[in-house]
């Protein structure tokens, strides 16, 4: 007897050509993501073969959202924004209205309401985060004057976007034209969501603040990874559930803050670490939901509508973007970067688009149009930073200016690989007290990693020297007891994202690894020579097999046993 389980289905199903398609897409210099977008169009309704749950799938991407947008919030930096206020605060706002006027005037020639072409704009004018974070990443962006404004750039439009989630539900009848709306009663609806808006916020700042670092540093003293990391995951959706249950917002803006507050603190890095895989899960059943919702047909009933869609995204609003730079006063090698990073569409749009269908304020075209748009510009990124980064080559050896060359000189690399790419956000070095984080630029400095014992004496032996160290660990009673020292240190797991960076490795001159786990030394090795190719490398172990292992990876010497490693690290960077 055959027995129905959808649930399982769905999740099996959307799984597995996900991963096909996923693998073929990252074959193929691709971003993943495009592979889980088409394994969402098979199995979706407008395809024939196995099709999933729709109703079980839109469900599954809700805690999808949730997740992308806790994610986003644990990548949030005030630090990042400030620092290119002056172009990305205006910049993006103004590239945001540009879009969406344009993305209005298609809506308007296609006779569709005015408030659909207002959603179908917003949708068109905020570029995917995962997109442009690997881009920024693959051509060693992510430091640059390019990348920092990038960043910022897309650090105000996520953090629109989320209000644009949280504003469409409550505009919804009078976006989808459903029900008639006084300007009294809109004023009114306006001023009721903004005041929830508020509260909710009013709240964390006050009490999430508080309370989710102190729940989470009671965890961290039990000692067990597991609790950490349900203690995050629950968080996460704890505080989505808040903010849509209690004050009648989104979930993506209780994730969002939930995120944002986990970010400043110490255990940043450790609680993406730790939300890592199961956010991954979710995140990729959400784009194949959205995948579900497209109707390939698209393609070929309305290809210039399609092509019209497609203009908007990648010449319209990246031709806004450069303008807009320009004007700040920035050369064209970097507006023209920063075009080139915001051509294209993602996550938020998938959202939007969403939102438009479930409330009725777009058109099943209009979704049809923004999924098409944002394969088709996702496909096209790679190759827009191909031709940019040969244009740019060829750009700069026309440069017969020593001057010229010295200040165009953070052009793209041809040689993606050469490099590790940098990291989204920085970890940063605590000192005495979490709110007085700051990350100072050294150079010349001894990085330690792992400071149990043998670490801790160490330290004694490279202070007594009058050396700098900064260390790295993933104790929180540990970094805690550094921190009362005033040594600098770096809390996580030492190969996340950006912890190598986060102590500076490749302004260092020594890097002592303690810790015992033969395959976390070699990666660390590994991934510390990349960065620093000059770098002096010490750690240990009681076997030959290893020893060879570790120099081959890199290492400059292997001392014997943990027990002598403290005086002979010393003698290993000649100064004893």
């Amino acid at each position: 007897m055959h027995h129905s389980f959808p649930l399982v289905e769905t999740i099996v199903g959307g799984l597995f050509f996900a991963f096909v398609l996923g693998y073929i897409a990252h074959k193929l210099r691709m971003p993943p993501l495009v592979g889980y977008l088409l394994a969402g169009i098979i199995v979706g309704p407008y395809t024939k073969g196995f099709t999933a749950d729709m109703h079980l799938s839109q469900q599954l991407a809700e805690l999808g959202v949730i997740l992308l947008m806790f994610g986003v919030g644990l990548h949030f930096s005030i630090r990042d924004l400030l620092a290119v206020k002056r172009v990305a605060i205006p910049g993006a706002l103004i590239q945001i209205i540009l879009a969406t006027l344009l993305g209005w005037l298609l809506a308007y020639l296609a006779s569709w309401t005015t408030g659909a072409g207002i959603v179908f704009g917003l949708a068109l004018s905020c570029a995917s985060t995962v997109v442009l974070i690997a881009a920024l990443q693959r051509w060693h962006l992510g430091d640059s004057t390019q990348g920092r404004i990038a960043t910022g750039w897309l650090i105000v439009e996520d953090i629109a976007m989320v209000f644009v989630l949280v504003m469409i539900p409550a505009l919804a009848p009078v976006l989808s034209g459903e029900g008639a709306v006084s300007s009294a009663n809109l004023l009114y609806l306006l001023g009721k969501t903004g005041v929830q808006i508020i509260a909710f916020i009013l709240v964390m700042l006050f009490l999430g603040r508080r309370i989710i670092p102190w729940s989470l540093q009671r965890v961290v003293s039990t000692g067990s990874p597991e609790l950490f990391r349900l203690a995050v995951i629950a968080i996460a959706l704890g505080c989505a559930i808040l903010a849509n249950y209690f004050f009648g917002v989104s979930f993506a803006l209780g994730a969002f803050f939930a995120g944002a507050i986990i970010s400043e603190t110490s255990m940043n890095h450790t609680a993406e670490e730790a939300s890592g895989g199961l956010r991954d899960f979710f995140t990729v059943l959400f784009f194949v939901s959205v995948g579900m919702l497209f109707d390939p047909s698209i393609i070929v009933r309305n290809p210039l509508l399609l092509l019209a869609t497609l203009l908007v995204v990648v010449i319209g609003k990246s031709a806004g973007a450069f303008l807009i730079v320009r004007v700040f006063g920035y050369p064209p090698q970097t507006a023209l970067t920063i075009a080139v990073a915001l051509a294209q569409i993602g996550e938020f749009s998938f959202m939007i688009a969403s939102l438009g269908a479930v409330y009725n304020i777009l058109p099943q075209l209009a979704s049809d149009l923004i999924l098409g748009s944002a394969l088709i510009s996702i496909i096209c990124n790679p190759f827009l930073f191909v031709w940019l980064n040969h244009y740019l080559e060829k750009q700069s050896q026309q440069k017969t200016s020593a001057t010229t060359i010295v200040s165009e000189n953070n052009r793209l690399s041809d040689k993606p690989h050469a490099k590790v790419a940098a990291p989204i956000k920085p970890v940063s070095i605590y000192f005495v007290d979490e709110d007085m984080a700051i990350a100072p630029e050294v150079s010349d400095h001894t990085v330690l990693v792992g400071a149990g014992p043998v670490g801790q004496e160490i330290i004694r032996h490279l202070h007594a020297r009058n050396e700098t160290v900064y260390v790295q660990e993933n104790r929180l009673e540990v970094v805690t007891e550094l921190r009362a020292r005033q040594i600098p240190v770096a809390y996580g797991h030492a190969l996340s994202d950006g912890m190598l960076d986060a102590v500076f490795v490749a302004q260092a001159k020594n890097l002592i690894i303690t810790i015992q786990n033969k395959t976390e030394v070699i990666s660390i090795i590994k991934a510390a020579i990349a960065l620093n190719p000059q770098l002096h490398i010490v750690t240990f172990s009681r076997y030959e097999q290893d020893k060879q292992l570790f120099i081959q990876a890199g290492a400059t010497k292997v001392v014997d046993s943990q027990l002598v490693l403290a005086n002979e690290i010393m003698q290993a960077f000649g100064q004893v």
